[in-house]
């Protein structure tokens, strides 16, 4: 449950957006299994249409995890595209390849190890489409670099924007996350909003999702 819709609109939204396909799932019962941060399915199914509505054939993740929104977009692009991904843990970073294998899209994704704020600036762009998903202190440090990365009329996408109510404050009584995380998502949706590079909103979908386009 994300806690941020009503828990019947969820269901009802689940029951609407979600394709049932059993290696995603699979991937997604083995994430929740071992607490893995792995985004929603509904928030993975967004980040196929967009990329299917870009017509993307370059995408940049930022969080691999064990592939699963990797795989997600992935699906999306043409059989020569590419999605890079940066994963800082080795053993993730393993099994998300063997997740790629299993799900088919192994020749179109590519999993980098290391720390994000150092590999940014390994890879050259422009990209169409870039999911930001990694470490929230590094959201706003990144934000400059990952622009850059995009192509004019590409999406720059952050998972957790909302971080289960709590960048609202008073909202939720006892936090789950450490403040200093909730400081630093509260402090990129606010800079994101502010940007004259980007037009942007934040969606309430699973743990909420911003979408900021590049400005021509």
């Amino acid at each position: 449950m994300s806690q941020i819709l009503p828990e019947a609109i969820e269901r009802y939204l689940a029951g609407v957006n979600r394709r049932r396909d059993p290696v995603l799932d699979a991937i997604a019962a083995e994430g929740h299994r071992r607490d893995l941060p792995i985004v929603h399915p509904e928030t993975g199914a967004l980040l196929q249409v967009l990329v299917t509505a870009l017509g993307a054939r370059r995408v940049l993740e930022i969080g691999t995890a064990i592939g699963y929104s990797a795989v997600w977009m992935a699906r999306a692009l043409p059989p020569d595209g590419l999605l890079l991904t940066f994963e800082r843990e080795p053993d993730r970073a393993a099994e998300a390849r063997v997740n790629f294998a299993r799900a088919g899209v192994a020749d179109v994704a590519n999993v980098m190890v290391g720390d994000a704020a150092r590999l940014v600036w390994k890879v050259s762009g422009p990209f169409d489409l870039i999911f930001q998903d990694g470490d929230k202190l590094l959201y706003e440090p990144l934000l400059d670099r990952l622009l850059a990365l995009l192509r004019p009329g590409g999406l720059l996408v952050a998972d957790n924007a909302l971080w289960r109510g709590e960048v609202v404050a008073g909202y939720v009584e006892r936090p789950h996350y450490p403040r200093e995380q909730t400081e630093a998502l509260v402090a990129y949706n606010q800079r994101l909003a502010t940007d004259a590079r980007v037009l942007s909103l934040v969606l309430p979908l699973g743990d909420g999702v911003s979408l900021a386009v590049r400005r021509p």
